[in-house]
């Protein structure tokens, strides 16, 4: 893979992620939500930060499949969360980087596990701290186990 493609495949599940938090937090339409991301927020300028281009249908399958698979991929992170806890003991930003990864892992078997979870540790270190983040590597891993035992 080149590295402009890995660039442009982390810039799409940063914006994936930020597409299912503004949806759960908005109620924001699929269709409106991702014309609002395509036309202002991917390879956009905000602030003086220019963010990298994304690699458009990659951000569209996460985004879309996370959405139409929301009830499954829940009934899965809530599968490996310990005890007493819940999905919605989890903050929105958290729900969102677990359901992205998950839909990656489960849908998309073109995609290494060991990319998918360190690119998802990787967004979680852009909202969270290290604790956070190991929380999202055991998650996946986890579900990656169940999901792709011949892979792990």
């Amino acid at each position: 893979m080149t590295q402009t493609r890995s660039r442009s495949r982390s810039a799409a599940r940063l914006a994936a992620v930020q597409a299912l938090y503004q949806q759960e937090m908005e109620g924001t339409s699929l269709p409106r939500l991702l014309h609002e991301f395509h036309e202002h927020r991917l390879g956009a300028t905000i602030e003086d930060e220019t963010y990298h281009d994304a690699e458009r249908d990659f951000f569209d399958d996460i985004v879309s499949g996370a959405d139409a698979r929301r009830g499954e991929i829940d009934e899965k992170i809530a599968g490996k969360l310990a005890a007493g806890w819940s999905l919605e003991r989890l903050d929105r930003p958290m729900r969102a980087i677990l359901r992205a990864g998950t839909y990656e892992i489960i849908a998309r078997p073109d995609v290494p596990v060991g990319s998918v979870i360190s690119e998802y540790v990787d967004v979680a270190h852009a909202f969270y701290d290290k604790r956070e983040s190991g929380f999202v590597n055991g998650l996946l891993d986890a579900i990656a186990k169940e999901a792709r035992s011949a892979q792990v």
